[in-house]
């Protein structure tokens, strides 16, 4: 783990104030912020894909998307090849998509969770590592199966 990170920041007008909070604690923490938040006209789709772009051409290490639910800066994010967008409604969901996925990309609801939870899922995030692969053998149907044939 390094000490500070290039992070991209993007938020849709639903989201700006937990947006500038959020901005505001990365950088007393030293980390380099790029805010690429929405434009006038743009929706989160277009937000989510410039910041996950960033991202997968190396400009940023990590990045930050905050809308409504964070459902959709997530899905969008996704769509981008070499991203891994996660979803954080809690600490837990926060450090397992580091270590288990790997995520570079956290997205958190400015109205399902309180501006001081997302902080701290947000630190619980930038500290954890992946942990690596794990390889688990392949799920196989049993020779006896449920369904009739």
């Amino acid at each position: 783990m390094q000490d500070t990170y290039r992070i991209a920041l993007g938020a849709d007008d639903a989201a700006t104030a937990m947006k500038d909070t959020m901005a505001a604690y990365l950088t007393e923490r030293g980390h380099q912020v790029t805010d690429l938040s929405a434009a006038d006209g743009e929706d989160y789709p277009d937000v989510a894909e410039r910041v996950a772009r960033s991202v997968a051409r190396g400009e940023h290490e990590r990045a930050v998307l905050v809308c409504g639910t964070g459902i959709g800066m997530a899905i969008a994010a996704n769509k981008v090849p070499g991203i891994r967008a996660a979803q954080i409604p809690d600490s837990y969901s926060a450090e397992r998509a580091r270590k288990s996925n790997d995520a570079q990309i956290a997205c958190f609801g400015s109205r399902t969770m309180g501006v001081e939870a997302a902080l701290v899922c947000l630190e619980h995030w930038l500290v954890s590592d992946f942990a690596g692969a794990v390889r688990r053998p392949r799920w196989r149907r049993s020779s006896r199966s449920s369904r009739a044939t």
